[in-house]
């Protein structure tokens, strides 16, 4: 994949209207400070186009970048934060289940957890959820790869998927924002998923 041109198109707030893209959709979710920011700039090879922070809880919109003109990745709002506020939490709860549970542009959720730790509560449900609501598991991306030796990666893999009760055919990329480990695997999933002859026009 080369990323040709990027566009953030679409910052919705909690009381926004859901749009209708008409593109396939890679929808991103994970906890609070996980690096999905960190990924975006990565993945499209941009330094700080979307904003990171260490103050977790800092993305509270869904954006929607426009990749190539061809996809969306749509970034959720980090859930598991208590400092956002129960009322807070439960509407963007509201929102992100409406928009899972009824997009027909969504064509991947990818789930993002940190490769050094046991999931938490919230990221077995979100995987739990995204499986009632889509029918199919999410792509996990594992997080911070660089942090962990080498000879960890494979037993914090086994663990994350037995923790998750995922299959073996669930797709677990561990990845690096530092050393871009991982990334062409995931560029290669989604270029593959574009071009299926299956896929819809």
């Amino acid at each position: 994949m080369k990323i040709l041109s990027v566009n953030l198109d679409q910052v919705l707030g909690v009381k926004s209207e859901l749009p209708s893209t008409g593109k396939p959709e890679f929808v991103m979710a994970g906890r609070s400070n996980v690096g999905k920011s960190s990924f975006i700039n990565a993945f499209i090879n941009r330094r700080n186009y979307a904003r990171t922070s260490s103050t977790p809880g800092k993305t509270r919109t869904i954006n929607f970048y426009n990749i190539n003109d061809q996809f969306y990745l749509v970034d959720l709002p980090g859930y598991g934060y208590a400092a956002t506020g129960a009322v807070e939490q439960e509407k963007w709860g509201r929102m992100i289940n409406k928009y899972l549970e009824t997009s027909e542009d969504i064509e991947e959720v990818i789930q993002f957890v940190d490769i050094r730790h046991d999931p938490s509560k919230q990221d077995m449900q979100m995987f739990d959820f995204v499986k009632q609501s889509t029918g199919f598991e999410p792509i996990v991306i594992l997080t911070k790869v660089d942090k962990i030796k080498r000879s960890q990666v494979k037993k914090q893999v086994a663990d994350i998927r037995k923790c998750l009760n995922a299959t073996e055919n669930c797709v677990m990329i561990p990845f690096s924002a530092e050393t871009k480990q991982g990334l062409q695997e995931i560029y290669k999933i989604i270029d593959d998923i574009i071009d299926s002859p299956d896929k819809p026009e």
